[in-house]
């Protein structure tokens, strides 16, 4: 099958603004043959207090072709946010996704925009699978004025409101009551959707994760929580840190479902089980097998407490891009040439977005303390440059 028009001709400045999405969906529809295609996961689900999911998932050419392009483009921007942390164009706290992809793509193609997401700081691939752009991405990740949340979250508070992105959040755990929250929100208007709160292994033995799973149970909230288990939290194996590492059978009473977080067909089957669940019955908990490549944030080399063979090994038996690569050539879907064209365009299109995006400026300093309360409450400031603050009532 010649994939050469499924490349974008159209000019560069555009394509860089254009979301994933939009570039995943452009790619789907110029796909020439879309035939249904089953296929089995890599490994059963496991389920906890619930009939888990068939493995076999339907999909198509074009959704493969989609995933696998999706995936590389998140891949090749932490790949670049690596090296520009390293040229200090980022600062401070800097936490990469690469290995995880899969998570990020399979969960968003079962779900909708008007479904919410939140996560933790390891957040630039969900925002950019929620909609967001690279030129956003990069810019808030060097603090430029073009970012997603104008250049003063930085690599840990990406956020996208009108894509049902609630942001990432650096208090471990935080961001998992705040997400039973949004699920309140939703079963009170009765809307029909859902929301995914994720969080890591190291989160998972937060006493707020266990407040906010009780209330979400008693109230019957559409509350969706994702273990995303890369089994090491700052430098500490699971086994270390949890005296019960199954993290899917950790609500009790509430059910759960093991998931191959490698697996992007898997965690498209196993979100979608998902969502249908919550909506009918309340609260369940994904726990996602996956493994991050990189160490915890970039002021870890990730190799003190890991082997370098067990990275490697990971790499080379369970990578989710060479999965789907591999599922690809054996349903004739793609060429493997055609297959190195797309990750050659989307290299291109990653430096061109960090040319982009250093071409923004910093933030002015008189925008310091905009976009931190809501006017009306907490505290009004007097001007940037003077330290008169004055409390005010509702």
């Amino acid at each position: 099958m010649a994939l050469n028009h499924l490349v974008s001709s159209s000019s560069a400045a555009a394509a860089l603004l254009r979301p994933l999405s939009a570039l995943s969906r452009s790619l789907s529809a110029a796909a020439a043959a879309d035939a249904p295609i089953t296929v089995e996961t890599s490994v059963p689900f496991v389920g906890h207090n619930c009939d888990p999911p068939s493995r076999s998932v339907s999909t198509t050419p074009a959704e493969l072709l989609s995933f696998f392009r999706d995936m590389a483009l998140m891949r090749r921007m932490e790949i670049a946010s690596d090296s520009l942390y390293k040229s200090k164009l980022i600062r401070g706290f800097c936490h990469l996704y690469d290995g995880q992809e899969a998570v990020a793509v399979g969960m968003e193609s079962a779900i909708t925009k008007k479904d919410c997401i939140i996560t933790a700081y390891r957040d630039h691939c969900i925002f950019l699978g929620r909609g967001g752009t690279l030129v956003e991405a990069f810019s808030e990740l060097m603090g430029r004025r073009a970012g997603c949340s104008k250049g003063k979250g930085g690599s840990m508070h990406f956020y996208k409101k009108d894509g049902g992105f609630y942001g990432g959040h650096g208090i471990v755990g935080a961001q998992v009551p705040l997400g039973c929250g949004l699920a309140f929100g939703q079963k009170y208007v009765k809307d029909g959707t859902v929301t995914f709160a994720m969080y890591g292994d190291g989160a998972a033995n937060q006493g707020q994760l266990f407040e906010a799973l009780n209330m979400a149970a008693l109230w019957d909230l559409p509350a969706i929580l994702v273990c995303e288990n890369n089994h090491y939290g700052m430098g500490t194996a699971e086994w270390r840190a949890a005296k019960s590492p199954a993290y899917y059978k950790r609500g009790d009473y509430v059910p759960g479902l093991k998931v191959d977080g490698m697996d992007a067909l898997a965690v498209k089957q196993a979100c979608k089980f998902a969502k249908e669940y919550a909506l009918q019955n309340g609260p369940l908990i994904l726990e996602m097998d996956t493994y991050r490549y990189h160490g915890h944030s970039m002021s870890d080399p990730g190799s003190t407490y890991r082997t370098r063979d067990e990275i490697s090994g990971v790499r080379q038996e369970r990578d989710p891009i060479e999965r789907m690569r591999k599922l690809i050539l054996s349903h004739d879907v793609a060429t493997e040439k055609e297959l190195k064209d797309i990750e050659k365009e989307v290299r291109k299109e990653v430096d061109e977005a960090v040319a982009a995006a250093k071409e923004s400026p910093m933030p002015d300093p008189s925008e310091l303390f905009t976009d931190v309360y809501v006017k009306g409450y907490g505290v009004e400031v007097f001007g940037a440059d003077r330290k008169e603050f004055r409390g005010v009532l509702p």
